[in-house]
């Protein structure tokens, strides 16, 4: 039976990319993403149009051409595309995202100090803390959280030029410190709730907890 014309149409969606298109298309990828990726990333984020071997082939050589910088990480290799000195202006955001991340570091080591105190508070006796303190504590630390948690996604969404791998792998390592302690704040927040609704008539259950702004 002849093909048909979904057939034809089918095939030349399918068809092969030559060697150069793809390494054109691999670069162009890059440049245009302007983050690092690895063979496998780049392949799947391509739709395979672009199979993993043969991306982790052109990814070597436009490597050795000083086309792209590659380096370990792991037990694979990232490539990114070549990026242009900073200008001034550029200079002027590094030193203000070098600024933003250390003071992110200092708030991390406060609420790590902030977070043994309330753990050690719930040990001595909870019922020893005013309820207003307690409103005030639940009230700073919700702030507090989501102010740093905004600004933690703004410097890893991607929406922020990338400066260098290493200020990208500092950053990312500074979240996912946070989410630990994000994820221990939740923790201590409900077992402040369970003392605090173990004090209370039972009528002001809810009262308090509106009062407090928990939502859970």
């Amino acid at each position: 039976m002849a093909p048909t014309k979904k057939d034809a149409k089918d095939g030349e969606k399918e068809a092969k990319l030559t060697p150069e298109q793809s390494a054109k298309l691999v670069l162009e990828y890059l440049r245009k993403q302007n983050r690092p990726y690895s063979a496998i990333d780049i392949s799947t984020n391509l739709r395979n149009r672009v199979t993993k071997a043969a991306a982790a082939k052109l990814l070597k050589d436009l490597h050795e051409r000083k086309e792209i910088e590659g380096r370990a990480a792991g037990k694979q290799v990232v490539y990114h595309a070549i990026q242009d000195e900073a200008d001034e202006a550029g200079l002027g955001q590094l030193q203000q995202m070098d600024a933003e991340a250390a003071r992110l570091r200092d708030a991390t080591t406060t609420l790590k100090a902030e977070e043994k105190e309330l753990r050690g508070t719930l040990r001595g006796g909870a019922a020893q803390v005013p309820l207003p303190e307690l409103r005030t504590a639940v009230a700073t630390l919700e702030q507090t959280k989501a102010e740093m948690a905004g600004r933690l996604e703004k410097l890893t969404s991607g929406n922020v030029k990338p400066v260098s791998l290493k200020e990208s792998e500092e950053i990312n390592l500074e979240h996912r410190k946070w989410q630990k302690i994000a994820g221990a704040r939740s923790t201590i927040r409900a077992e402040l709730w369970k003392v605090i609704e173990g004090l209370i008539e039972k009528d002001k259950v809810a009262e308090t907890k509106e009062s407090l702004g928990l939502d859970f």
